[in-house]
């Protein structure tokens, strides 16, 4: 019996969007790496890129379980001594890029190193219900629907 390795080849990339209104952004975040590194195809392997692309609407409509709209703190270095910076999920999706919540959600769930970084370009964050990616013909993934817990009743 022989394992199969993908190729370049083998691998089909397909488009989804993801609607994030309502959506916890844990649950969320987890679902749509693993459709960004390809865990969820049959052919998976693991040094080739062989996932899909993904685009996120509504990125400003993300819901947060618990005290972490205000308790959790992302943190950040500026490379000088002294230069720690902090903020929470409430300035940054009431600022001026909504979107970096759910990018940095999603960034630290997939591997760090060249292959991650590319799969990290096949995914599309935008703010609000417009995107330029109509010629794709992208399909509907609803996250919400596969467990009740994935969105959050308010």
């Amino acid at each position: 019996m022989k394992t199969f390795s993908a190729k370049p080849s083998d691998i089909e990339k397909k488009w989804f969007i993801v609607d994030a209104e309502g959506l916890v952004l844990g649950r969320m975040a987890a679902e749509i790496a693993k459709i960004l590194r390809g865990k969820h195809k049959t052919i998976f392997t693991p040094h080739m890129d062989c996932g899909d692309n993904v685009i996120v609407i509504n990125a400003e409509k993300v819901a947060l379980t618990g005290k972490k709209f205000d308790n959790k703190i992302y943190y950040r270095h500026t490379g000088y001594p002294g230069g720690i910076k902090s903020t929470t999920p409430r300035r940054i999706l009431e600022g001026k890029f909504p979107e970096r919540v759910i990018e940095m959600a999603i960034q630290r769930m997939i591997p760090k190193g060249p292959l991650g970084r590319d799969q990290l370009r096949n995914l599309k964050v935008y703010a609000g219900t417009e995107h330029p990616h109509e010629g794709q013909k992208p399909e509907v993934l609803d996250i919400g629907a596969q467990n009740p817990k994935n969105r959050k009743v308010r």
